[in-house]
């Protein structure tokens, strides 16, 4: 370049002006000027000069740079790209699906604290609305199944024994008038309350399901799937006897103690041990052990007993011996030779006995065909008594009728309350035919 000169430019290596000052002294874009077509080079020496002035000027850059930059000297100035690197988090948990709401029932309480409502669970409104509900033991899909249970009438009889009408035996507890004169017949039987909206005189029904205690099933069938004033005779034999007539008790039905007696074709039918025979009913030893099997009975109530009942000489100490104790005496009414009548009305035992063996020809239908003619009989007489073994169709039908029952003007009372003044043969004989 030349000092002095109106334009400063230089020319490359290609053999193009740059003009310098034009670019420095009018803004972009405005008055620009066409350059002249460049002359041609004189010299080719020229070209060579320009050449080296550009490389040395861009190594002098380069070389510039890599003082600068220490990688870009170790890289021997090759390009390079820096990364920022951060430490590993690991992405959130994802939150949980909103689980469904628990169903609550809220009624108003006015008593609950801070003012607020008290909220009833799904298992406390299951129980207090009387509703049995199983859900499969867990909580997933599946079919729900709602037991329906009697309406409770609240009355629940006291545990046993009661000391004051129990003293030891040789096998056990046994039942005895107390030194006050109360019976075990009136401390353990179910109180009758009428229905209010019943009338005074309606007829009653007494219902009376045999066998229990023997099969857990039925047993438990039973004890809660039957009203409360049904009467539960239990067996003797039962692993669990003691157990489950504490818990029909406490449920609120009148038990009996169902005693085997001799049939006409023992030993063949042989109801089972400690069976009261006709040519050793004055020992009593067998009879002690079948009373001593549970606690809380108000009555002893045959079984079988055909040719034991008919025989006046061997059912007179066995009739006796219950009198004395304080409970009452149930004829199963299995036999028509049964003299048991008589003998408890000489006795002054307050007895009865089963009108219509419900399940006699074991057919649900034959259950329903002897409930009606109960229930006909129970008009006609004032009062009835129906039996049948605890079997499951047969507690079913039964219980279906109890409830029904006072639909139809009938109640269902407990066997106590149907008994007949002392004395008086229509009490065992239940209609006095």
């Amino acid at each position: 370049m030349r000092a002095g000169s109106p334009r400063f430019g230089a020319r490359t290596a290609l053999g193009e002006t740059i003009h310098m000052n034009d670019e420095l002294h009018h803004p972009l874009g405005q008055n620009r000027r066409e350059p002249k077509p460049a002359a041609p080079t004189p010299r080719r020496g020229g070209k060579l000069l320009w050449a080296g002035l550009a490389a040395l000027a861009l190594g002098g850059g380069g070389y510039a740079l890599t003082l600068r930059d220490p990688l870009l000297a170790t890289l021997g100035g090759r390009p390079y790209a820096i990364a920022k690197i951060e430490p590993y988090q690991a992405p959130p948990a994802p939150e949980p699906p909103p689980q469904p709401a628990q169903a609550q029932i809220a009624p108003a309480d006015a008593s609950a604290p801070n003012g607020r409502d008290h909220v009833l669970t799904v298992g406390e409104a299951d129980q207090q609305s009387g509703v049995k509900v199983t859900r499969n033991g867990s909580s997933g899909p599946g079919p729900v199944i709602i037991q329906v249970e009697p309406v409770s009438s609240g009355i629940r009889l006291p545990p046993a024994p009661d000391r004051r009408v129990a003293e030891k035996g040789r096998y056990g507890v046994l039942p005895r008038i107390a030194a006050d004169g109360a019976k075990p017949m009136d401390v353990y039987s179910r109180p009758f309350v009428a229905p209010s909206r019943m009338k005074a005189n309606a007829p009653k029904i007494a219902l009376v399901v045999g066998g229990v205690g023997l099969n857990p099933q039925t047993t438990e069938a039973a004890i809660s799937e039957l009203p409360e004033a049904v009467t539960l005779a239990f067996a003797p034999y039962g692993a669990t006897v003691e157990g489950s007539a504490a818990r029909a008790r406490a449920r609120g039905h009148e038990v009996l103690l169902q005693a085997p007696m001799e049939p006409f074709d023992y030993p063949q039918n042989n109801p089972g041990p400690h069976t009261l025979l006709v040519d050793n009913s004055a020992d009593l030893e067998d009879l002690h052990w079948l009373m001593s099997r549970f606690p809380g009975y108000a009555g002893v109530m045959s079984f079988l007993g055909g040719r034991f009942t008919a025989d006046e000489r061997a059912l007179t100490p066995v009739l006796a011996d219950i009198a004395k104790r304080g409970l009452f005496y149930l004829d199963d009414g299995a036999s028509p030779q049964s003299v048991a009548a008589a003998t408890a009305a000489r006795l002054s035992l307050p007895a009865a006995r089963v009108d219509i063996v419900l399940d006699a020809r074991g057919t649900p239908q034959s259950v329903d065909a002897a409930l009606a003619q109960l229930e006909t009989q129970a008009r006609q007489n004032g009062s009835a008594i129906g039996f049948a073994n605890a079997e499951g169709q047969t507690i079913a039908r039964l219980a279906r009728f109890a409830r029904d029952a006072e639909k139809r003007g009938i109640v269902i009372a407990p066997v106590s309350a149907t008994l007949a003044p002392v004395g008086s043969t229509a009490a065992v004989t239940g209609t006095g035919k």
